[in-house]
């Protein structure tokens, strides 16, 4: 390992590595090597520094968090719950996960947001092994490809989080490399079967619109006939609600018929025509595309070298742009969107950046321009420059030096930087997102263990202003009893009033009693307070 990553810096930093003297076909072999690992690397240390300095970001990791200490406190294995309730929203693979862990850690934030990271890891490699299997005589293929993966720097943003799309991620990649492999291995569609089943239990049946696209359209990536690609994909999908089904019967005959419809349709394909949640326009994804390809798109020369690929003569480079292409489509048609759900197409680009040379070529002066606004930004708001609610989360000042010293650095190196180096760039940037949160405002305004400290004690007793809760403090209190949420303010006071040894949880920017709270503290951009039985 350690030659490895002596190798390896070598090639980073743009000099012959040890190994020069070998033959060409051998370099490729180190390189490749050497591609895959640095860039398991450069994720992995990034992701661990990101749990280590963010605390649990509310509402996603919070509620995700309390749903799978629910799952745990409760037994309810089968169906998962948030606050007392049948939680319908995702399928429970992740939950199970994170349990799983937990059995091994015992109970733990850090624990449990380990398990997004780890398959962040396996999509860099699994994408790796991918472009080898796709361009077998490209020794170098693979570790490109991982290299340019995890140089994007929302892959790794959203990777380090504990969410559920860099797991449809990972079930996509192995769909594809099943579906690359049905042509010398007719049996590889049950992995693809397998695939699909991972998705779905992942996130749902959105696995289908990454998968089936690419699945029926074989013949137009590989040449062969329609009605081959149409029957191979008919029996996939029948084995994956097989596979399915071993969880989604026994869960709908606890959960009923409500839960299998919400799980099968209202949280997923329901999203299709009726955009109850991040309703967007057609055209939304096309302006954010520069920041979700950041740094490889920023490239002019990149670019070029894509348009000067050679698609029609590659069924590889013909799958990839038909994954990314058809992922952009469908899921612009769709009314919700949300940056994220892109996420599963990005080694599609990776493939494709990497072919054209991406972690070769120079021509990526223009990457600095992002890094060297936001230091800027977050220099300037130190200094107190900018609207209030900026300024005050740039406090304390020498909380908000580190991470704008490593953007503006950044943005020093993205104008000099060429080839591997490059892929440095992205993973820097996310570090120095996560290091605001270490000693900046950031990490207390989202952090919801001080408020959760508070109402611990009074579990089963606990209400909050507003007509939904989302499990914001379930976990971190370790609660076993629900959260009751009352929207309107009178029987909310009336409830304070006669539940003994009870706590009133309030936002003060909104409908809260006129006494003086006993505590008052900052979560989740608002003050909220916190009202005791008793309190005058």
């Amino acid at each position: 390992m350690a030659d490895l990553l002596h190798e390896g810096w070598h090639e980073l930093q743009g000099k012959e590595p040890p190994s020069a003297g070998l033959t060409a076909q051998a370099r490729g072999v180190g390189i490749a090597r050497h591609g895959t690992w640095l860039a398991l690397l450069a994720f992995g240390v990034v992701a661990v520094v990101g749990i280590l300095a963010r605390p649990v970001l509310p509402v996603d990791e919070t509620r995700y968090l309390s749903v799978a200490w629910e799952m745990r406190a409760h037994g309810n294995w089968l169906v998962p719950h948030l606050n007392g309730a049948v939680y319908s929203h995702k399928p429970p693979l992740l939950f199970w996960l994170i349990n799983l862990v937990w059995s091994v850690t015992g109970v733990s934030a850090f624990a449990a947001r380990l398990v997004g990271p780890a398959f962040g890891l396996a999509t860099i490699a699994a994408t790796a092994g991918l472009a080898r299997r796709l361009w077998p005589e490209d020794a170098a293929a693979g570790g490109r490809a991982a290299l340019v993966l995890a140089g994007f720097a929302a892959f790794d943003l959203y990777a380090g989080l504990t969410m559920f799309d860099t797991m449809l991620a990972l079930a996509v990649v192995l769909g594809v490399r099943a579906l690359v492999a049905t042509e010398t291995q007719p049996r590889a569609w049950i992995g693809l079967s397998v695939a699909l089943a991972f998705g779905a239990l992942a996130k749902g049946p959105v696995i289908l619109v990454h998968l089936l696209p690419i699945a029926l359209a074989t013949p137009l990536w590989r040449g062969e006939s329609w009605r081959v690609a149409a029957l191979r994909t008919a029996k996939a999908v029948a084995l994956a609600l097989l596979i399915v089904s071993l969880w989604l019967i026994p869960a709908s005959l606890f959960g009923g018929p409500e839960y299998r419809d919400a799980v099968l349709w209202t949280q997923s394909a329901g999203r299709i025509a009726d955009p109850f949640a991040h309703g967007r326009p057609l055209w939304w994804f096309l302006p954010l595309l520069p920041l979700l390809l950041w740094p490889w798109a920023w490239s002019g020369r990149l670019w070029r070298d894509v348009a000067g690929l050679g698609f029609r003569r590659d069924p590889g480079l013909r799958l990839a742009l038909l994954w990314s292409l058809s992922a952009l489509l469908l899921f612009s048609l769709i009314a919700s969107k949300q940056l994220h759900y892109l996420l599963p197409a990005l080694p599609a680009v990776a493939l494709i950046f990497a072919r054209a040379g991406a972690v070769r070529a120079g021509g990526l002066a223009a990457v600095g321009l992002l890094p060297l606004m936001l230091g800027v930004t977050l220099l300037a708001a130190a200094l107190g420059f900018g609207p209030a609610d900026m300024t005050a989360l740039a406090r304390p000042v020498w909380g908000i030096l580190l991470p704008a010293a490593l953007l503006l650095a950044l943005a020093g190196a993205g104008f000099v930087l060429k080839g591997p180096r490059a892929a440095l760039l992205g993973p820097g940037l996310v570090l120095a997102l996560d290091l605001l949160f270490l000693h900046g405002a950031p990490g207390r305004i989202y952090n919801p263990d001080p408020i959760a400290r508070i109402i611990a004690s009074r579990d089963g007793a606990i209400a909050i202003c507003s007509d939904r809760y989302q499990g914001e403090f379930s976990f971190a209190a370790r609660l076993r009893e629900p959260v009751l949420p009352i929207g309107a303010l009178q029987d909310a006071l009336h409830w304070l009033d006669t539940t003994p040894d009870a706590i009133l949880v309030c936002r003060m920017d909104g409908s809260h009693p006129e006494t003086g709270p006993a505590e008052q503290i900052d979560f989740n951009g608002h003050p909220y307070g916190l009202w005791t039985s008793g309190t005058d």
